[in-house]
C-alpha cells in the first residue's frame, strides 16, 4: 500500500477521504485544510479526528467551562489549575495533592469490565503523569434499574472491572456511589477518581520544552486495541443500526501498570524527565501534539520505532491506538542512558521516538517518508469551538411545578409498614457491601475512613500524619428538575460530606456527565449546571482544579 506522504498529499489534492467516518463535520474538514493549506494526509486526518472529538477538545462545553476561570475565588492553596491532567493543591509542610475525575461510560457499556478498568488505569495515569504517587481511587456509578437484563450484564463487569484493576495495583478504593435510574438504561455513568501525592516541588507538567531533548515513548508496546476510542465511543451516541463498536474498547494490564508507576516514581526522583504525558484517549496523537503545544518549539518523531505488538498496524492506527500502560517523557541526551537503565531495571520496555527542536511544527516520518507535518498548536489546543444551541426544555416548568400533593400516602398501620418494607428494600437505599465488599479499602495501611463513611481519608505518607479527605456526590433527580441548584446541593453535599470528618474543604474537580450536546435542551441543563457549580464555588470559596465532560 503506497504510503500517504505530505508531497503526495500536495500532488492529489481531490482525493476522497474519510472525514465523515472519523467523526469531522464538513466544516471541520475545510477548516483543516485551510490550516495545511492543503488536504490532509491519511495521518494528519487521523490525529486532528481524534483530538477535535469532542472528548478530548471540548468543543462544545469550552464556552461554558470558562466561567471556573472567570469566577475562580482568591485561593492560596491552588498550585496547578485547569489545563493540565490533573489540578494540584498545597497539603502543608511541603507537601501537595492532586486529585481528578474522569469518566469511562461508553467503553463500560460495550465491555464492562475493560471499560471500568481502563478507566481506573486512564485516571491513574493522569495522576502519575503530576509527578505523584497515586494513593486512593473512588468510583461514582450509575445504573439502570437494578432489574433489569442489562444492568445485570453491565454492573457485575463494571464493578469487577474496578475492583480488579486497582487491587491489583495496590490502590484502596475508599468511597463512591452506586445509584439505579431508569434513566442510566443502555447508558451506564462509569466514572473514576484517583488522588495522588508529592512533595510540593516535585509537580511535573506536560511540556516539550529544550531544543535537542529526546522524546521517550515507555511502558507497554503498541496494540490495536482502543483505536478511534475517543471519537467511535465518547463522543457519538450509541446506533443500534451502526457497526459493531467492541474494537474501540481499550484492554488493561494492571501488572504492567504497577510496574509502570514505579518505575516513573524513581525517573521522577532522579529528576530525568523534563516534562511527561500519559497515553490514553488519542494516544500518540494526543501525547506527541500536547506536548509540543505545551511547549516552546516543536516536535520531530519516528513513528516506526514504535514498539509494537501488532507488525500489521497501519501509521494511522499507531497514532489512533489507545492501547494502556503507556507513557511519553521528554529527557535530556545527556542523561537519557540514566533514564533507559532505570526503565531496564523495572523491565519496561522504552524507546526514543523523536526530539524536540525549534521548527513550531510536530513533523512526523514512517520509514523515512514525511507523513505528518503541522502546527501541533492546531490538533492539541486550537480546535473548533461551538456556541450550540441552547432551549429550556419545553416540559421543565411543569417538571418544576408538579408538587407532591398528588402522591398516595399511608392511611393505616399496615400500608405504612409495607411503605417502611418498600423503602428499605429500594436498592437506592439498601446497603451496598455487596459491591464495596470487592474493593480493598486498606491496602498500603493509611486509609482513616472508607465506606460507608461520608467521606474517604487517607494519610499522605508513612513519614506525616497529615491527611487529605475527599467525597463524590451528585443527584441527578435533583439537577433534572433544577440544573442549577441541583449542581450547588450536589458541590455543597461533597464539601459537608469532607467537613464532617474534621477536614477544611480546600478545592474541587468535577466529572459532568450530559446528553447531546446537539440538543439544545440538553445544552441548556448543561449550561444551568456549570454556572450554578461556578457560582457556588465562588460563594464558597474553593476553586475548580479541573475536570471532565462526557456529552452522549
Amino acid at each position: 500500500m503506497t504510503t500517504d506522504t505530505t508531497a503526495r498529499a500536495l500532488e492529489t489534492p481531490e482525493v476522497d477521504q474519510p472525514w465523515a467516518e472519523l467523526g469531522l463535520k464538513p466544516d471541520e474538514y475545510a477548516r483543516i485544510r485551510d490550516i495545511l493549506g492543503r488536504r490532509p494526509t491519511s495521518a494528519e486526518l487521523a490525529m486532528y479526528s481524534v483530538m477535535w472529538s469532542e472528548h478530548c477538545s471540548y468543543k462544545s462545553s469550552k464556552v461554558h467551562l470558562r466561567q471556573f476561570g472567570e469566577k475562580k475565588p482568591e485561593s492560596d492553596v491552588l498550585l496547578v489549575g485547569m489545563g493540565e491532567n490533573a489540578g494540584v493543591v498545597d497539603a502543608g509542610d511541603g507537601w501537595a495533592v492532586t486529585f481528578k475525575v474522569e469518566s469511562h461510560n461508553h467503553p463500560s457499556y460495550i465491555e464492562p469490565y475493560q471499560g471500568a478498568a481502563t478507566g481506573i488505569g486512564g485516571i491513574v495515569r493522569d495522576i502519575l503523569s503530576m509527578g505523584a504517587r497515586p494513593v486512593a481511587v473512588m468510583d461514582p456509578l450509575r445504573f439502570g434499574p437494578a432489574d433489569a437484563s442489562d444492568t445485570q450484564r453491565v454492573l457485575p463487569g463494571v464493578i469487577a472491572g474496578i475492583g480488579g484493576y486497582g487491587n491489583c495495583l495496590g490502590l484502596p478504593n475508599i468511597g463512591g456511589e452506586v445509584v439505579f435510574d431508569a434513566t442510566y438504561a443502555g447508558n451506564p455513568l462509569v466514572n473514576a477518581l484517583c488522588v495522588g501525592v508529592m512533595r510540593r516541588d516535585d509537580i511535573l507538567l506536560a511540556t516539550a520544552s529544550g531544543a535537542g531533548n529526546l522524546v521517550v515513548l515507555f511502558g507497554a508496546k503498541t496494540g490495536g486495541d482502543g483505536i478511534g476510542g475517543v471519537s467511535v465511543l465518547a463522543s457519538e451516541t450509541f446506533d443500534a443500526d451502526g457497526p459493531a463498536k467492541r474494537p474501540s474498547v481499550q484492554v488493561g494490564d494492571p501488572f504492567m501498570e504497577k510496574v509502570l508507576i514505579e518505575c516513573c516514581l524513581e525517573l521522577f526522583a532522579a529528576r530525568l524527565v523534563v516534562g511527561i504525558q500519559d497515553l490514553g484517549g488519542a494516544g500518540i496523537s494526543c501525547a506527541t501534539s500536547e506536548l509540543a503545544s505545551n511547549g516552546e518549539g516543536g516536535m520531530h518523531v519516528v513513528l516506526d520505532r514504535v514498539p509494537l505488538r501488532d507488525a500489521t498496524l497501519t501509521p494511522e492506527e499507531i497514532l489512533m491506538s489507545e492501547s494502556q500502560e503507556r507513557m511519553c517523557a521528554i529527557v535530556e541526551p545527556g542523561r537519557i542512558d540514566e533514564f533507559l537503565a532505570i526503565c531496564t531495571k523495572w523491565d519496561v520496555d522504552a524507546t526514543v521516538i523523536g526530539e524536540v527542536n525549534a521548527s513550531g511544527r510536530l513533523t512526523i516520518e514512517w520509514h523515512g517518508e514525511e507523513i505528518v507535518d503541522v502546527p501541533p498548536r492546531t490538533v492539541a489546543h486550537e480546535g473548533p469551538v461551538y456556541e450550540r444551541p441552547i432551549s429550556k426544555p419545553a416540559e421543565q416548568d411543569a417538571l418544576q411545578g408538579a408538587t407532591s400533593a398528588s402522591l398516595t400516602r399511608p392511611t393505616n398501620g399496615a400500608e405504612l409498614a409495607a411503605t417502611v418494607l418498600q423503602l428499605a428494600g429500594s436498592p437506592n437505599l439498601a446497603d451496598k457491601s455487596w459491591i464495596t465488599q470487592q474493593y480493598d479499602r486498606y491496602v498500603l495501611g493509611n486509609t482513616a475512613l472508607a465506606m460507608p463513611e461520608d467521606s474517604g481519608m487517607v494519610r499522605l505518607d508513612d513519614s506525616t500524619t497529615r491527611g487529605v479527605a475527599v467525597s463524590t456526590d451528585g443527584n441527578g433527580r435533583f439537577t433534572r428538575l433544577d440544573p442549577y441548584a441541583g449542581a450547588q446541593l450536589a458541590l455543597s453535599e461533597a464539601y459537608r460530606n469532607v467537613a464532617a470528618t474534621g477536614a477544611h474543604p480546600i478545592a474541587v474537580t468535577n466529572c459532568l456527565n450530559f446528553g447531546s450536546p446537539e440538543d439544545p435542551a440538553v445544552m441548556w441543563q448543561f449550561e444551568q449546571a456549570v454556572t450554578g457549580l461556578a457560582d457556588g464555588c465562588l460563594a464558597m470559596g474553593i476553586p475548580v482544579t479541573g475536570g471532565n465532560v462526557s456529552f452522549y
